[in-house]
C-alpha cells in the first residue's frame, strides 16, 4: 500500500494488529519511517482519533518525537518520521499499546569468532577467567624479615600475566631494599644489647652476651622498634549517628520545602480519555469533517487560522424550477417543468444567520439560468434518443436566442428553494439538518457576483472580515470551501477542504478589483473563504469568468464583501460565543489546557453547530493528560535534588569541623 504523499516505500519494518511500519524515501532522497493504520482499523469508532491524538501527543511531549508529514484524513491514515530520529513508526504503535513485531532482517552479518584472539608473542596474554579472591586474611609474620641472599636476576622475556590472584607465601617477605643493595651483609649475631623497652605486644629480640669489639652500627639490623605506635583514637560512634540523623533531617526538610513551593498542576477534569495506550478507545470521539491539526502542522499559524474560520463555512444548495418557453409565443417547449440544481459554499457573517456566497449559485442571470435549463432539456432529449450527445452544444446555441426561462406563469421568475448545511453535507437534502435560506441582496457578475443570504437559524459560528486586507501578487492565502470526491451527483457527500494557494495576478470585474490564484478546490468551492494569517476573511472564492472552464480561481476582496453587507442594512460582527471560541483557541495554543477545556465547553453549549469547539476540547483533555506525568516527575526530581544538596552541605560542614579538630589535636 502506497499512501498519498511525497514518499516511496522501500521495505516493511514491522507489523502489528493495527497497522504496519514501512521504510520509505522522499523526493530528495531522505529516509523516513512511516506508520500506516489499516483501513479497517481506521473505520472502527475512535481508532482514527486515537492514532491522531497519540501522534500529536508524542510530538508535543517534552523530548518527544516530531513527525515530518502526515495525512490523518486518508482512508489509511499515516505518519512519517525522519529516519535519523530513530524508529518513530515503531514508537507510535507501541504507544498505542500494540504488539509490534519487527520484520526479520535478511543478510545479518555473521556472528564474531568465538574466543579471544591471541596477541603477538612477547606481549602479556590476557587472563583467562576471573581471578579468585584469596580466602582469609594474611597473618602477620613473626620476627624480623630476613634479607634475600644475592640480587634477584632479571627475568628473560616479557613476563606473562598470571591467571587469578597471586597467593601469599608462607614465609616472611624479602626485604624491599635487597633489590637495590649490593651483596647482602649478614647480620651480626651479637649486637649490643638494646636499652630496656616497655612491655609491648611486639616480639622481643633474644638476649646476646658481650663481645670484644662492637661491630659497625647497622641501622637496619636493630631488632627493636624505635617508634612506638600511639593508641588508636576512641571511636565516636555517637557523634556519627547524630551527624547522619541531622543530614537526613536536612534532606527531608529541603525536599518538603521544594514540594510545598512548587506550583500546583491544573487538575484534570473527570473525563475519560479518548486515547488509550493499552486498550481500545471507548469514549465517543468527536469527528469533525475538517481537522485543522491534520490539514496543517500542529500549532502552526495555518492550523489556528483554519480552526478560527472553518466553523462558519456553509454548504449551499439551490433548486430552480421553471419552464423553458418560446420567446415569441410563450409556449413551453416541454410540458413538464424543468428543474436544475446549483451547489456552492458560503460563510456566516452575523450571529443571526446572514451569510455571503456567489450570486451565480443562488441568483444567476436570466441568460445563465436559460443556458442551464436548455442543457437540461437537451440531455432529456438524449435519453429519449431524439438527440445524440454530440448535438447537445449545438442545440443550446441554436435555442438561446429563441427561448426564455420563466416561472409557472409567463413573465414570472423561476421558483427557487435554498438550503444550507454545516460541517458534513448531503446533496438533495431539504430536511434537518438542512437550514432553509433566502436571498437578501445580490450583485450581478459584472459588478461583483456576490450575494447576501439569510439562513433561518441563529446562534451560528461567525467568520470575521478583514476589509483592509491587501492581496498582492506572489503572496499566499489559505482557501477553504466545500468539495466532494463522489462521482454520483445525486447522492454525493460534501465536506470542507483547505489548500494553500498563491496569488498570480489581479484584474477587474466592473468597478471592483479581483485577484487570481493558481489552484482551486473544486466546482462547489465558489462562495468559500480566503483567509489571512490571523484567520480573518481576506476575500471570497469565485469563478474566473475569463477562463473557458470557469474554474473557481478568483478572489473577491473583503472590502467589496463588507460594502454589500452595509448596503443590506447589517454589519459583520462576532457573537459572544464567537469571541469566547477565539479566547479558548488562544488558551489552547498557549498550552493553557484547563482554561481551554472550560471555555470550549461553554462554546459547544451556546453554539452546537461548532463541532471544532468540541473537537479541540477533546484534544485539550488528551494533551493535558499526556503532559501531567512529566510534570509530576519534575516536581519529584526537584525535591530529590534539593534533599541531596542539603545532605551534601551538611557533610561538607562536618568534614571541615573534623579537619579543624584534627589539627588542634596535633
Amino acid at each position: 500500500m502506497q499512501p498519498v504523499g511525497p514518499y516511496r516505500f522501500t521495505h516493511m519494518l514491522g507489523t502489528c494488529p493495527a497497522g504496519k511500519a514501512w521504510a520509505a524515501i522522499d523526493g530528495q532522497g531522505r529516509l523516513v519511517t512511516i506508520a500506516v493504520l489499516n483501513a479497517a482499523v481506521a473505520d472502527a469508532p475512535g481508532w482514527r482519533e486515537a492514532f491522531v491524538g497519540t501522534a500529536n501527543g508524542l510530538a508535543q511531549a517534552p523530548g518527544g518525537q516530531t513527525f515530518a508529514y502526515a495525512d490523518f484524513s486518508a482512508a489509511e491514515p499515516w505518519v512519517a518520521y525522519p529516519a535519523e530520529a530513530g524508529p518513530g513508526a515503531e514508537r507510535l504503535f507501541r504507544a498505542l499499546g500494540q504488539d509490534y513485531q519487527p520484520v526479520p532482517t535478511e543478510g545479518v552479518p555473521a556472528a564474531p569468532v568465538s574466543g579471544i584472539p591471541q596477541q603477538v608473542s612477547g606481549v602479556p596474554q590476557q587472563v583467562s577467567g576471573i581471578p579468585q579472591q584469596v580466602s582469609g586474611v594474611p597473618q602477620q609474620v613473626s620476627g624480623i624479615p630476613q634479607q634475600v641472599s644475592g640480587v634477584p636476576q632479571q627475568v628473560s622475556g616479557v613476563p606473562q600475566q598470571v591467571s587469578g590472584v597471586p597467593q601469599l607465601t608462607s614465609g616472611p617477605p624479602p626485604a624491599p631494599w635487597a633489590l637495590h643493595a649490593g651483596p647482602p651483609v649478614a647480620p651480626n649475631p651479637n649486637p649490643n644489647p638494646a636499652p630496656a623497652q616497655p612491655a609491648t605486644d611486639e616480639p622481643q629480640p633474644p638476649a646476646v652476651g658481650p663481645v670484644d669489639a662492637p661491630p659497625p652500627h647497622d641501622p637496619f639490623a636493630a631488632p627493636v622498634r624505635r617508634i612506638q605506635p600511639s593508641a588508636p583514637p576512641k571511636r565516636r560512634t555517637g557523634l556519627w549517628v547524630k551527624v547522619a540523623a541531622f543530614a537526613l533531617a536536612v534532606a527531608v526538610g529541603s525536599g518538603a520545602a521544594v514540594w510545598a513551593l512548587a506550583p500546583d498542576e491544573p487538575t484534570d477534569p473527570d473525563i475519560p480519555p479518548t486515547v488509550g495506550a493499552t486498550a481500545f478507545p471507548t469514549a465517543a470521539a468527536v469527528d469533525p469533517p475538517l481537522k485543522p491539526w491534520a490539514q496543517a502542522a500542529p500549532y502552526s499559524p495555518e492550523e489556528r487560522a483554519l480552526a478560527v474560520a472553518a466553523p462558519a463555512l456553509v454548504f449551499v444548495e439551490t433548486v430552480f424550477t421553471g419552464y423553458v418557453r418560446d420567446a415569441s409565443t410563450n409556449a413551453p417547449i416541454r410540458a413538464t417543468p424543468i428543474t436544475f440544481t446549483r451547489r456552492c459554499s458560503a460563510f456566516v457573517v452575523t450571529p443571526d444567520g446572514h451569510a455571503l456566497t456567489s450570486s451565480a449559485c443562488v441568483k444567476p442571470t436570466q441568460e445563465t439560468a436559460r443556458q442551464i435549463a436548455l442543457d437540461t432539456v437537451a440531455r432529456m432529449l438524449v435519453r429519449e434518443q431524439t438527440l445524440v450527445p454530440a448535438q447537445v452544444q449545438e442545440y443550446i446555441r441554436t435555442n438561446m436566442g429563441k427561448t426564455k426561462f420563466t416561472g409557472i406563469d409567463p413573465g414570472t421568475e423561476p421558483g427557487t428553494e435554498i438550503h444550507g448545511q454545516l460541517n458534513t453535507a448531503k446533496g438533495n437534502l431539504t430536511t434537518e439538518p438542512a437550514i432553509p435560506a433566502q436571498v437578501v441582496r445580490a450583485l450581478p457578475p459584472d459588478t461583483g457576483n456576490i450575494a447576501l443570504i439569510k439562513l433561518g437559524r441563529g446562534s451560528l459560528p461567525v467568520a470575521e472580515l478583514n476589509p483592509s486586507a491587501t492581496l498582492t501578487d506572489g503572496s499566499s492565502l489559505l482557501i477553504v470551501g466545500f468539495a466532494t470526491t463522489d462521482d454520483d451527483f445525486r447522492t454525493a457527500t460534501y465536506g470542507p477542504k483547505s489548500k494553500l494557494v498563491g496569488i498570480t495576478g489581479t484584474g477587474r470585474r466592473g468597478s471592483a478589483s479581483i485577484s487570481r490564484i493558481n489552484q482551486d478546490l473544486g466546482t462547489t468551492s465558489h462562495g468559500g473563504i480566503a483567509l489571512d494569517a490571523s484567520g480573518r476573511v481576506a476575500g471570497m472564492i469565485d469563478q474566473d469568468q475569463a477562463r473557458p472552464d470557469r474554474a473557481n480561481r478568483v478572489i473577491v476582496p473583503s472590502s467589496s464583501l463588507n460594502a454589500l453587507i452595509g448596503e443590506a442594512g447589517t454589519a459583520n460582527k462576532l457573537g459572544d460565543s464567537d469571541k469566547l471560541y477565539r479566547k479558548a483557541l488562544d488558551a489552547y495554543f498557549a498550552g493553557q489546557h484547563s482554561a481551554a477545556i472550560t471555555q470550549f465547553d461553554a462554546v459547544a453549549q451556546a453554539s452546537p453547530g461548532n463541532l471544532l469547539a468540541k473537537a479541540y476540547r477533546q484534544n485539550a483533555v488528551e494533551r493535558q493528560q499526556n503532559e501531567s506525568e512529566p510534570s509530576d516527575q519534575s516536581v519529584w526530581l526537584m525535591a530529590l535534588l534539593a534533599g541531596a544538596g542539603g545532605a551534601l552541605f551538611v557533610g561538607l560542614i562536618v568534614l571541615v569541623v573534623m579537619l579543624v579538630r584534627r589539627r588542634r589535636d596535633v
